[in-house]
């Protein structure tokens, strides 16, 4: 199981597209994203960055993913990178197969 977890912020790109575009484009993606949802892809949580966090990253929304495979999740980087996601959001990502925080604390220990 891979997570992937997206932090992004909308561009200028995005801000001067009217209403009506912004429509339209994501509603070009959407049918992408259900598509890998029918395959088994979760998606885990939506949201926006709420600014009282503690140690807050400097963007303004949130996705946490569920992947089955390492191929899905690579599947779901071309999606984004064919619709031009970055083109309108500064976007930065992390993500790994999922463990136990045991065997996460035992790495922390070997830097």
């Amino acid at each position: 199981m891979e997570c992937y977890i997206e932090l992004w912020s909308a561009k200028d790109t995005w801000k001067i597209l009217s209403e009506e575009e912004r429509v339209s484009y994501l509603g070009q993606i959407g049918p992408h994203i259900q598509s890998l949802i029918e395959k088994g892809v979760e998606v885990v949580a939506w949201g926006k960055n709420d600014k009282t966090t503690s140690h807050r990253g400097n963007f303004d929304f949130f996705a946490i993913w569920k992947f089955p495979t390492l191929d899905m999740k690579k599947e779901f980087e071309a999606v984004m990178m064919e619709a031009e996601w970055y083109t309108y959001f500064h976007q930065e990502n992390v993500s790994g197969a999922t463990t136990t925080p045991d065997e996460i604390i035992g790495k922390l220990i070997e830097i």
